[in-house]
């Protein structure tokens, strides 16, 4: 066979039995789309080289995709963040445990965030808005890419620096992250592209000469990710990080966070409240001082007149057996987040009917836990004390009504 028929057979095998493995990378928006970011964060904090505290803190964003033009979306997000901290440093055991290790979540601040974000990952956002903290993370190059590819672009962190420091407007340590496209592989189910992104950080603050002391000069340390990459959503799946911060303050302390992330992405669950509404009352039915409305935030369940020990938050078993039967209800919700809320009746201090509640909100969600209902990282809690009262507090009946919690099934 000649030279030249050897070579276009060769050709021939490469085109049709050897394809080349290059893939293009896009994030897709649709106008209308909502998706949910839940993030976990555990972190050790030293002080001077001191071990301080650990702390566990849960970022649930909510997005809505509002417009869509040539590749670009524009989003509208809701972040709440939730911070957990205790004085023991957890073993290693515990870390890689997937429940949590201090407790069911309070529900935190939230942020609203209006920002664009092109199909490549570029961010443009007005510097009102403290979120995202992480922003052009990650960013595609335009053209495809073969596992072993790299590349590189710059990107920033942002933080909220407003009670710690002093400092009222967003700041921003910028940094350039070194990508490299890894391969595929399979999980949940799905083919997903692996991709790492890893940056460091050293950045001197310029420091106004009227600064407080704890205003930080440097900020240094490493961010390294392995991404899990949906192409065909356009979107990222999940993510998994190992980090260093480190400030240096003005009068010479230095602050130093280490520690894991990851995050899941999924799509808001979308159900038809009227009829999850019908369902749940016919549930409920034979249940005493329990109703279900629709709100702002999805579907509550009102349990009014649950008893505790007095002033302690101590189900009783009476209360336990009602919750049992709530808990097959919201079972059924398996995308959802809970949202439990706890309320009193004017008796004391209204700080101590705020502390009780909350008391009370994480004693049901703890329970529901327990049931196997959810995990903590997706049950959060709030106490509004004698707040937001629903019947008159002047008599029995009605402190016995306005004594309630409530558990919202979030949409």
């Amino acid at each position: 066979m000649k030279l030249k028929h050897i070579f276009f057979v060769i050709l021939l095998a490469q085109v049709f039995f050897f394809p080349a493995f290059s893939e293009q990378f896009r994030f897709k928006y649709t106008k209308g789309e909502e998706y949910r970011i839940l993030s976990t964060v555990h972190e050790s904090v030293y002080y001077n080289g001191i071990f301080d505290h650990f702390s566990e803190i849960v970022n649930r964003i909510s997005v809505s995709v509002t417009d869509e033009k040539n590749g670009t979306g524009t989003h509208e997000a809701v972040f709440m963040t939730t911070e957990n901290a205790t004085e023991q440093k957890p073993d290693e055991a515990q870390l890689t445990s997937a429940r949590t290790i201090t407790g069911t979540f309070q529900w935190g601040e939230e942020y609203l965030s209006v920002f664009d974000r092109d199909e490549y990952g570029v961010y443009t956002i007005d510097d009102t808005y403290f979120m995202p903290i992480v922003r052009n993370v990650p960013v595609f190059p335009d053209y495809d890419l073969e596992p072993g590819d790299t590349w590189e672009y710059d990107g920033e962190e942002v933080h909220d620096m407003r009670m710690n420091y002093g400092i009222q407007e967003p700041f921003h340590i910028p940094f350039t992250t070194e990508y490299t496209y890894e391969g595929t592989t399979e999980k949940d189910g799905k083919t997903l592209h692996v991709i790492t992104a890893d940056y460091s950080l050293f950045y001197d603050v310029p420091v106004k000469p009227d600064a407080k002391g704890t205003a930080p000069i440097r900020a240094m340390g490493y961010s390294y990710q392995t991404i899990y990459w949906d192409s065909e959503a356009g979107a990222i799946h999940s993510y998994e990080e190992e980090f260093r911060i480190v400030i240096d303050t003005k009068n010479g302390d230095r602050i130093e966070n280490v520690g894991t992330a990851g995050a899941e992405y999924a799509e808001k669950p979308h159900f038809s409240k009227e009829a999850a509404l019908e369902d749940i009352q016919k549930q409920l039915e034979g249940l005493e001082n329990t109703e279900v409305t629709i709100d702002d935030k999805g579907i509550t369940l009102r349990l009014e007149n649950i008893r505790f020990r007095a002033d302690s938050a101590v189900l009783l078993d009476s209360e336990k057996q009602k919750l049992e039967k709530i808990a097959d209800i919201l079972k059924a919700y398996t995308a959802n987040d809970l949202l439990i809320s706890g309320y009193t009746a004017r008796a004391g201090t209204e700080e101590s009917c705020i502390a009780l509640s909350k008391e009370r909100a994480a004693a049901v969600a703890d329970f529901l836990v327990n049931l196997g209902v959810k995990d903590a990282h997706h049950i959060f809690t709030q106490g509004f004390g004698s707040s937001f009262p629903i019947a008159d507090n002047s008599t029995a009946e009605g402190m016995a009504r306005n004594r309630r919690v409530e558990i919202t099934i979030m949409h």
